[in-house]
């Protein structure tokens, strides 16, 4: 524990010592909650072992208190590789081992194995986001670390970082849109889109459906720990044929569905009544109901009033995360991923899917170029101003590269979304 003006700053060794009511509380004022920093998804990634010193992500969470009231807080990772992160730094931590230097441990600001853009520097007012930079950063001097890495921010977050002198980088995303007032059936969506796509996701469905696959829908509570069972078999297949262990184990899927079930929706395939295949998808039902709304009759025009008396408007999303399958079935993985959960949200009012990292195919299916940005300091200084140059460089790429990928915009030219 430590004091920086008026503010006492405490770094605790587990999200489990955090008050898990502060913490939402505070996350629910941010302009861009997720589920995934809910404090239930980040006690559950730790008391599993996902998420741990043995897995190379050694927590620290950092809360900034005044008159015992929480007014700033972020989760750090003390890590000790670059996996799971999904903004690459390999190139950077290969030049530090060149130089006869070790690139790690460093700190990450970020949800382990969560791609998902949104609030990451939690605070009242942007003096305390500020305050929390400069605590976490002089922090990671303290710790000899070798730098900060503050992954997908928030708006919010962006201009904290940028105002602390951290280095700005961008990645491409795909995310889908359903404008207001939206798509009235999937056949609608397709009629916004340029004949070819429209044909060609016409006949991706067809063979799936030519197959024989159906599919279950199954939301929240509804979701059988069998079910579970079944999605994790494909899950955790999935992985280890690219050679690769999986990051969650079922035991985290077990405090998903006991202690997060409402912000979960499972589609499985099946085949002469037999499951084949199963994706999963995410959405922030918590959020919009901790903001006191009815997330069945939410609309992109309704505002939510939350505890600090700070309105925001409020979007309903679906975050696409994993997928599997037993059985081999031409475009399944399409079906399964994309056209089955942006059915579900168009039926639904869901106003965003996000189809996760990298992806150039997503852009055929609708889900269009995104910039999402993270934010980066170095302790070396020589390297800092090497990275500052780099970074320089590839956001004049990123830029060229966003244009490229509009210019093949799947949507009719005269299609507003």
């Amino acid at each position: 524990m430590s004091e920086s003006n008026d503010y006492v700053i405490r770094v605790l060794d587990s999200p489990l010592e955090v008050d898990a009511r502060a913490w939402d509380g505070l996350l629910l004022t941010q302009s861009q909650p997720t589920p995934f920093m809910r404090h239930a998804f980040l006690s559950a990634l730790h008391s599993t072992g996902c998420a741990t010193t043995a897995t190379g992500w050694t927590p620290r969470f950092f809360l900034l208190e005044r008159q015992g009231q929480l007014h700033a807080a972020c989760a750090i990772y003390i890590k000790s590789h670059s996996q799971g992160e999904f903004v690459f730094d390999w190139g950077w931590a290969r030049a530090y081992h060149q130089h006869g230097l070790s690139y790690h441990p460093k700190a990450v600001c970020a949800v382990p194995f969560i791609p998902v853009p949104g609030s990451r520097l939690l605070a009242h007012t942007p003096e305390d986001r500020l305050a929390l930079v400069h605590a976490v950063l002089d922090w990671c001097s303290a710790e000899q670390l070798t730098g900060l890495h503050a992954l997908f921010a928030s708006d919010e977050d962006v201009t904290a970082l940028s105002q602390a002198g951290l280095l700005l980088r961008h990645t491409i995303q795909f995310h889908w849109s359903n404008s207001q007032p939206g798509y009235a059936s999937f056949e609608d969506f397709l009629a916004s889109l340029s004949q070819e796509k429209r044909k060609k996701i016409r006949q991706e469905r067809r063979k799936v459906m030519e197959a024989g696959v159906t599919f279950r829908v199954l939301e929240g509570a509804a979701i059988t720990p069998t079910d579970w069972d079944f999605f994790y078999h494909c899950y955790e297949r999935t992985y280890l044929e690219h050679g690769n262990p999986p990051y969650f184990n079922r035991a985290f899927y077990r405090h998903m569905a006991s202690d997060m079930p409402e912000d979960w929706v499972l589609f499985i395939a099946e085949r002469e009544g037999r499951p084949i295949a199963a994706s999963l998808l995410a959405i922030n039902t918590s959020s919009m109901r901790a903001r006191g709304q009815d997330s069945s009759k939410l609309s992109t025009d309704q505002e939510v009033t939350v505890a600090a008396g700070i309105t925001r408007p409020t979007e309903r999303v679906a975050y696409g995360r994993y997928w599997g399958a037993l059985e081999r079935v031409d475009c399944l993985h399409f079906e399964a991923c994309y056209y089955q959960p942006l059915q579900w949200c168009i039926e639904h009012g869901y106003q965003r899917f996000e189809g996760g990292a990298q992806g150039e195919h997503k852009l055929a299916r609708a889900l269009l170029p995104v910039t999402t940005t993270s934010a980066h300091w170095l302790a070396h200084p020589q390297f800092f101003a090497a990275v500052d140059n780099f970074l320089t460089q590839e956001r004049e790429g990123i830029g060229e590269y966003v244009d490229e990928l509009v210019r093949h915009s799947p949507f009719k030219v005269d299609a507003n979304r």
